[in-house]
């Protein structure tokens, strides 16, 4: 039977089970009976790359100052490892029960349903929904952050450092909400290619200014005052802000790798052949390796730049000071890499409301009927929706405004990454690990897997009590439309 294909606006034929076969079916359908997939590891890497690579870079140097050159670089790579094997485990969980010719799973959710099932589906929903909704409110605050720093930089050359060029962010976030409004019109994951490619060109350009200015600084003889344990007791901070800070330092680091959360997602733009987990399980070496050596890098030349002042983004230590160009390109490196990441993790979140309300409301056309619109020069046809297109522009319209009237919502942020990062990470990809492979109860394996994760549960619930005591203190600091100064 011929059906019209709503999530993937194509014309797919159902099909009865999984032979694990491509060859079986149309040349132009995959085993499931969908439009081909044409993502290939170059691609699947991009996306890993503008999903790991955030602004959070930028954060890194301040991280390291704060544990030292001890801890500070041996938690980023411990960080980096646990991230790619539990990467490896959730790309063998995309097929189930095997991962190469069972049945193909589209989302986070499906995949833990189709594996381990019971509250654990609910559990894994609430965790990715609400962690990805938080991002997109997250984004839109940087992004704005870093247009707000293009123009105070530009005002401090014009008329001096004397003037206070303070400027407010709210204009920002609604150009940034009507960029987002127009591509979130991008009907699904497979069509993100090209923008996150452009978004992963963006983040090593910012990230390479920032690794250039340090190490410049660092060469001039710039050095900050460092040492093996970081920011100092009693000359720095006092012990209990030590200790907090020391929870949220280790909290951004094990965050910044975290992209879990799309991986599932990823995987689903991939070719069926080769097998879609060995292409992910190599396109995440190569998005985590590429990441870390970046992370490394900032981080540690950041520190060496700036010492126990590192700021919380390193680009700004460097003032809005000659070369001020330099400065603002990089600021628009960070806004479009942002642009291109906030579709990321929203695409998510629209299907599955889109793919939710098709289920619940098969008959109604607004929601389900797609209109065919021819792309001039022969590039194809568009199929426009119109719930779609409500829907998203809703939602991009409501996270600017909850942007406008919380920007302290980053520091919630990374409560809600704290919160997310354990299940998300580590629980469910090591739980179906376990059971995919049928890992033997009490074998040395399975006992280093149920302490891997009893581990990163403990820093889960240090960096959530970290990222709510700084929650605490911004809210006690906050005043809403406040114009940067």
């Amino acid at each position: 039977m011929v059906t019209h294909n709503n999530n993937n606006n194509n014309l797919y034929i159902e099909q009865g089970g999984h032979a694990g076969n491509v060859h079986d079916f149309d040349k132009n359908l995959d085993d499931d009976g969908r439009a081909k997939r044409t993502g290939t590891m170059i691609s699947a890497s991009a996306h890993i790359i503008t999903a790991v690579i955030g602004s959070g870079v930028l954060s890194l140097a301040w991280a390291i100052a704060q544990l030292g050159w001890a801890i500070g670089p041996a938690v980023l790579i411990s960080f980096s490892f646990i991230t790619y094997m539990t990467s490896t485990m959730l790309a063998d969980a995309y097929r189930s029960p095997d991962p190469v010719t069972g049945k193909r799973n589209y989302t986070y959710m499906e995949v833990v349903r189709a594996n381990l099932g019971g509250r654990k589906v609910q559990l894994c929903g609430l965790a990715q929904y609400v962690n990805l909704v938080g991002v997109s409110i997250g984004y839109t605050i940087t992004a704005s952050i870093s247009m707000v720093a293009v123009k105070r930089s530009n005002c401090f050359h014009k008329y001096g450092h004397h003037v206070k060029c303070s400027t407010s962010n709210t204009p920002f976030m609604i150009i940034f909400g009507c960029i987002q409004i127009l591509l979130s019109q991008i009907p699904n994951f497979h069509e993100l290619s090209w923008l996150s490619m452009v978004a992963a060109i963006m983040s090593f350009a910012y990230s390479s200014i920032g690794l250039a200015l340090s190490i410049a600084k660092v060469a001039g003889g710039g050095l900050g005052r460092t040492s093996l344990t970081g920011v100092t007791v009693g000359v720095d901070v006092t012990a209990a802000d030590k200790v907090w800070r020391c929870f949220q330092a280790i909290g951004n680091i094990a965050f910044a790798y975290a992209y879990s959360n799309v991986l599932i997602e990823i995987q689903d733009t991939l070719k069926s052949s080769p097998p879609e987990n060995k292409v992910m399980k190599k396109a995440s070496l190569v998005g985590v390796s590429t990441t870390s050596l970046f992370y490394i890098l900032c981080g540690c030349f950041g520190y060496a730049a700036f010492g126990s002042k590192a700021p919380g983004n390193f680009l700004t230590g460097f003032g809005f000071y000659e070369p001020f160009w330099l400065i603002d390109f990089a600021n628009v490196c960070i806004a479009v890499h942002l642009v291109g990441a906030y579709q990321v993790f929203t695409q998510p979140v629209f299907s599955f409301v889109e793919t939710w309300s098709k289920k619940h409301w098969p008959e109604n056309k607004f929601i389900t009927r797609d209109h065919p619109i021819e792309i001039p020069f022969g590039n194809g046809i568009y199929y426009f929706n119109w719930f779609r297109l409500v829907w998203r522009t809703s939602y991009v319209i409501v996270t600017a405004i909850l942007a406008m009237l919380f920007p302290f919502f980053n520091d919630f942020l990374g409560l809600l990454g704290a919160l997310s990062f354990w299940p998300l990470t580590v629980f469910f990809p090591v739980e179906m690990h376990i059971s995919q492979a049928k890992v033997p109860k009490y074998s040395t394996k399975w006992i280093a897997l149920k302490t891997l994760s009893l581990v990163c549960l403990i820093v889960s619930l240090i960096a959530a009590a970290g990222s709510l005591q700084g929650l605490i203190g911004s809210v006690k600091k906050y005043k809403p439309f406040e114009a940067q100064e």
